[in-house]
């Protein structure tokens, strides 16, 4: 029968690992053969043949770093050779998959080949398809797996995780304490012996104070005596190798530091003396230390200072200063020395943290300071600052104020001291020196802007006779005392009441005012009279409040005026009181409540008004109704329908406008160019008579009187200046004169003038160079004058 086998051909190097060659029996074959099958397949079940197993390729073994390359790893071979040509090729990573190009095949013959020297660190194994094809690119077998295992070198040195490892521990540590664990990794396979690492601690200083766990690499210490006073850090080298500890190494640095505890407390040196200034206060009078041998800047180190004896006024304290950890001893009372001059202060220290029970027992943990008070002159003190002092308003010049003394605490010292005013706004104080004496100068009255709320104040200065001298001041508050000096006033003077209450109010309200202050003012007591017995029976009188009284009528009376006294006292003391009329109309009233038919109540009462004062107040009111008739009749008569004169309208009246004409005249001379009457008269139709006064224009106020005409010239040429401001003054206060901005006519301008004629004013061609400000002062109608010709 034919043989039908598929070979697979082995070439292997002799230091492969071990791949088992197995026999295939064939019960076609005449004879056995020791070959690497590719795949068996079956050849049916049928009844007389037996079905034959398929075989697969087992891994191939290759070494990691192999360098004789390209190497023969295997030879692939189909049974189906015999049918026509075999293409072999192979897929997967090494060949057309990253990493690209590590093996190829020669696809004539199967032979697999490694191309490339294989890092197992990178690629542990590989695995292969194999493929058997005709010429045309079909398959001729099923493709069957190829795995290549890359085999382990100890290529790979041992590596700390980190260069430097830092640990930390507490000085007085005991044996055994885990300080910190070192650690390392090796890429070599760990299932191998080349990544099997050992540690190990080549350096440390003397004594040896630690040690290492060679599989685990924690350290711990193995002795008693760590002091951070004696060794603050331990420097280690420690070494990992692979290979049980005897292949590749690499090294590390430990450094181990040892932390602080309170075992050392903080001890004086010494005792510490002073000197103070008395008097003084809020200063820092000294820096005391001590010396702590734990870690500087720790709590085991800073110290808190306390007084715990000596300072029973309180006088003294004392802080740490973080930089230094000295106690800054401060005063912050003052001292005398006249009443102690010697202290001494007992000062203790201890650490911010809790003593160690480990640590030795203090011995100078206290220390005593010893002070002495400097005497210093001191100023003047006064006994009482500010001193209060309450008198009398309205009181006399030269009455005593007060004595305003000070004492001077230089008790071993004999001082004189003087004093002198250094505030007196109003000058109302008179003060003796040597004494301390306070007069009034004058009577200074209680509403004086002097007084700030019924308050005067003064400073007054105290002065000893040392070298240098000193001073202090003290403040004088003098309260003025209101004093009953004014009677309240009634409110108000007058007042109506309906007599018939139901239709109106029968009740009148009071009131009275006092220039004096509570509680020489209110409340008031008001009552009527007690002299006029019978008004008692009409009129009763009921208060409301401390200020306020009621009037109400209590009988049915006749309409008209009824004059009532009353007694208003205040509550000084002395209370002070005057008696007041008040004028009440009693009336009929509307059904509004408002009283109707005055005249005839004016009338109607004896006991009001009196007849002829009540005939002064209507001829009064006549005369005046009159007065203002006449005034009225005037002012019609004024606004008839005349012709509308040139000042008729107060649109076009020439005061307010300024007006250019073509014609601007030739002086005194050009007197025909306008009508001067018509200006003088602008409410005229026709020319007045010359023996008539001239009219008054209409502007002019009612109490203006004419001036005199004509005005003679003065027969001193000396005089001229006075005889021009008296035509001006006239000119200014004559109401028939033209408006203000006409140019005025003078009777005389006088002779040999060196400022030439008026008519230069108007007549100058150039008066670019003139100054016309000075016509302000000349009066209302020459300042239209200086506004146009001043400010060009």
């Amino acid at each position: 029968m034919e043989s039908r086998s598929l070979l697979a051909m082995c070439f292997l190097m002799p230091f492969l690992c071990q791949l088992q060659c197995l026999m295939v029996w064939d019960e076609h074959s005449p004879e056995s053969s020791v070959f690497f099958p590719w795949r068996q397949r079956g050849r049916g079940t049928g009844k007389g043949h037996r079905v034959k197993r398929a075989w697969e390729i087992p891994p191939i073994s290759v070494p990691e770093n192999f360098r004789r390359i390209p190497m023969l790893l295997v030879q692939l071979k189909s049974d189906k050779q015999h049918i026509g040509t075999v293409i072999y090729s192979i897929k997967g990573p090494g060949v057309d998959e990253e990493p690209r190009g590590i093996f190829t095949i020669n696809k004539n013959t199967g032979e697999v080949y490694l191309n490339a020297v294989l890092d197992r660190e990178k690629t542990e194994r590989f695995k292969l398809r194999a493929f058997a094809l005709d010429k045309g690119g079909s398959s001729l077998e099923d493709p069957t797996k190829l795995e290549i295992v890359v085999l382990d070198q100890n290529d790979n040195r041992p590596v700390f995780v980190q260069e430097e490892f830092t640990g930390h521990l507490l000085e007085g540590a005991i044996p055994g304490t885990l300080v910190l664990k070192v650690e390392a990794t090796d890429a070599d396979d760990p299932r191998t012996d080349n990544a099997e690492l050992r540690y190990s601690i080549i350096q440390q200083e003397t004594p040896e104070m630690f040690s290492i766990n060679q599989n685990t690499g924690e350290i711990r210490t193995v002795q008693v005596g760590l002091d951070r006073e004696v060794v603050g850090s331990y420097n280690l080298t420690v070494q990992v190798a692979d290979m049980l500890g005897e292949g590749l190494t690499s090294t590390a640095r430990v450094i181990i530091t040892i932390e602080d505890i309170n075992d050392n407390p903080p001890e004086f040196m010494q005792e510490f003396s002073m000197e103070v200034p008395e008097n003084k206060s809020n200063l820092d009078i000294a820096r005391v230390n001590v010396t702590d041998k734990d870690l500087p800047g720790s709590i085991n180190w800073r110290v808190r200072y306390y007084i715990t004896k000596g300072d029973s006024k309180r006088a003294f304290s004392i802080r740490t200063d973080p930089q230094t950890n000295e106690g800054i001893l401060s005063l912050i009372k003052p001292l005398d020395h006249e009443e102690q001059e010697f202290y001494q202060l007992t000062i203790s220290a201890e650490n911010e943290a809790k003593l160690s029970p480990s640590a030795p027992r203090p011995s100078r943990s206290q220390t005593r300071v010893n002070i002495t008070v400097k005497n210093l002159n001191e100023p003047p003190v006064f006994s009482e600052n500010p001193k209060v002092v309450r008198v009398k308003e309205r009181m006399a010049a030269g009455s005593d104020i007060t004595v305003y003394t000070a004492v001077d605490p230089d008790s071993k010292q004999t001082q004189k001291i003087r004093y002198s005013v250094v505030s007196d706004p109003a000058n109302w104080l008179s003060l003796d020196e040597n004494s301390g004496q306070l007069r009034a100068r004058y009577t200074l009255d209680r509403k004086s802007p002097f007084l700030q709320r019924g308050w005067y104040t003064a400073l007054i200065a105290a002065t000893d006779n040392a070298v240098p001298p000193l001073s202090s001041t003290g403040t004088l508050s003098v309260e003025m005392q209101e004093v009953n000096d004014h009677a309240p006033v009634l409110l108000p003077h007058s007042g109506e009441l309906c007599k018939n209450s139901q239709q109106g109010n029968g009740m009148l309200l009071l009131s009275a005012t006092d220039e004096d202050m509570p509680p020489e003012a209110h409340p008031f007591h008001f009552q009527l009279d007690p002299s006029f017995t019978d008004l008692t029976s009409n009129w009763s009188l009921s208060p409301v409040n401390d200020t306020h009284a009621l009037l109400q009528l209590m009988a049915d009376v006749q309409e008209g005026v009824y004059v009532l006294p009353f007694l208003v006292s205040d509550s000084g003391n002395p209370p002070l009181a005057q008696v007041q009329f008040l004028n009440v109309s009693v009336c009929l009233c509307d059904a509004l409540g408002t009283c109707k038919g005055n005249a005839v109540a004016l009338f109607g009462s004896g006991t009001g008004i009196s007849l002829s004062a009540l005939i002064i107040i209507m001829s009064s009111i006549a005369l005046l109704l009159v007065l203002v008739l006449l005034l009225l009749l005037f002012r019609c008569s004024r606004s008839g329908p005349a012709h509308k004169g040139l000042l008729a309208d107060s649109e076009e009246d020439v005061r307010d406008n300024i007006f250019n004409y073509d014609e601007q005249g030739g002086g005194e001379e050009d007197q025909d160019g306008y009508d001067m009457i018509r200006l003088r008269n602008p409410g005229l139709s026709v020319p007045p008579s010359p023996r008539l006064k001239p009219p008054i224009r209409r502007d002019t106020p009612y109490n203006q009187t004419l001036p005199r005409y004509p005005r003679r010239p003065t027969d001193c040429p000396s005089d001229i200046a006075d005889f021009i401001q008296d035509g001006l003054q006239a000119a200014d206060s004559d109401p028939s004169v033209p408006p203000y901005d006409t140019a005025l006519i003078y009777d005389y301008e006088g002779e040999g003038s060196v400022a030439g004629t008026l008519s230069s004013i108007l007549s100058s061609e150039d008066d670019s160079d003139q100054e016309y400000d000075y016509l302000q002062e000349w009066g209302p109608r020459f300042r239209r004058l200086a506004d146009m010709y001043g400010h060009q």
